[in-house]
């Protein structure tokens, strides 16, 4: 009998699957700036992530449908990779923004787009508001495809909790 994995029951992905697969970086590697999280767990033909990083810390090993992994050592951060995926599926946290806040850059193909400054509805993986956040930074770009990377500021503890984001502006 096949046994089937909870997120392929639900489409989400929860904190123990991350570990399980070893999708997180090491506690000490959280703790020594941004770093990039690949919540990609489907075995499909894709590779665009890995030819984005600069630094190789990317890469499809094998079959060019296994999943990606990440050498957290090689990862600075850059966040040239986020825009890349076709499954929004990259983040960079920073667990250590300041004593209080962590960082999530994330995808976001939405519009308007967020202002700088703003402060906005910290979304978990299934959608629900989970904290307010803040817009630090909004980038986008000719070659990101009509991507925008978008950081956002968090309560600490939210670091891998939060995913995306809403306006508070939007109706509800």
């Amino acid at each position: 009998m096949i046994k089937i994995r909870q997120f392929e029951k639900t489409g989400v992905l929860q904190d123990s699957d991350l570990r399980r697969m070893k999708l997180l970086p090491p506690t000490k590697r959280l703790n020594q700036g941004p770093v990039v999280i690949v919540e990609c767990v489907q075995e499909i033909p894709c590779d665009p992530c890995a030819s984005a990083c600069p630094r190789k810390a990317i890469r499809i090993e094998g079959n060019i449908t296994n999943v990606p992994r990440v050498d957290f050592d090689l990862c600075n951060g850059c966040t040239l990779c986020i825009p890349r995926c076709p499954g929004l599926a990259i983040f960079v946290v920073n667990k250590n923004y300041n004593e209080k806040e962590a960082t999530i850059t994330l995808p976001y193909e939405f519009i308007p787009l967020p202002q700088k400054g703003e402060i906005v509805y910290g979304l978990d993986r299934t959608g629900k508001k989970v904290c307010t956040a803040r817009v630090e930074k909004v980038l986008t770009g000719k070659s990101f495809d009509h991507c925008a990377v978008i950081t956002i500021a968090v309560p600490k503890h939210y670091w891998n909790v939060v995913r995306n984001f809403r306006s508070k502006k939007e109706r509800k």
